[in-house]
């Protein structure tokens, strides 16, 4: 199966991971998994563009799309559903290589639910500096 990248220019959730690591990360992740990498599309830098992304979901070529992380998702959650929603309409597998989860039918969306509620949770937590300041 080929298995078109996705990566960003910009940061995402506070990472920031260079275009050429996001590349190398998919393509020894499809070597190791028996996929033919096809070059990664770039999101455009601009703050909540989803421009390219939204071109992968139309391109009927694209079967399987390999993203570095779900955290390249949109962070607000109707458009992030909308679009997963889309992708799988379309029959689209979705692959998110750092957190290693598969998309492709509607009960995986709230495996991605879960793992962004918790990282947006815990943006909020104290931190251990703080927490030492009342021990």
């Amino acid at each position: 199966m080929i298995a078109k990248g996705y990566i960003s220019s910009r940061g995402f959730m506070g990472e920031r991971v260079p275009q050429s690591v996001q590349n190398l990360v998919l393509r020894n992740f499809c070597k190791n998994n028996n996929l033919t990498f096809e070059l990664s599309s770039t999101e455009y830098a601009m703050d909540k563009s989803y421009h390219v992304l939204n071109q992968l979901l139309v391109n009927k070529n694209n079967k399987c799309i390999i993203f570095y992380s779900l955290f390249q998702l949109p962070e607000n959650d109707n458009l992030r559903n909308k679009i997963l929603k889309k992708f799988i309409k379309r029959k689209k597998k979705l692959i998110f290589v750092l957190e290693n989860i598969t998309v492709n039918k509607l009960s995986d969306i709230q495996d991605i639910e879960n793992i962004w509620y918790i990282k947006k949770v815990s943006n909020q937590c104290l931190t251990n500096k703080e927490i030492k300041k009342f021990i």
